[in-house]
């Protein structure tokens, strides 16, 4: 099992049960591909872009380490673009 970071980006002005909401599938697709999570915050709470995502100008950025096997990360990934509240998320390795 490998560890990764997972930074989500999700619209600054949605509600926060909304934000959680999305969090929290993540976190399910994650599991879903035999990993685990180990940590999950928000790391900045409301962040102006410097250019527009998706028609927003604010979002919230949450980080979530974790743990999955590489052969499951680019199905993970794919699985992760098709969600509409997400605008913008990047996984790297982690240590």
């Amino acid at each position: 099992m490998n560890k990764y970071e997972l930074v989500t980006v999700l619209d600054a002005n949605s509600p926060q049960e909304e934000k959680e909401t999305v969090v929290k599938e993540a976190a399910e697709i994650i599991k879903k591909y035999k990993g685990k999570v180990i940590n999950n915050r928000v790391w900045v709470e409301k962040s102006k872009f410097s250019f527009r995502l998706k028609k927003r100008n604010e979002g919230t950025y949450y980080l979530t380490n974790f743990e999955m096997p590489g052969e499951m990360l680019s199905p993970f990934r794919n699985e992760l673009r098709l969600s509409d509240k997400i605008l913008r998320s990047s996984v790297i390795r982690g240590e």
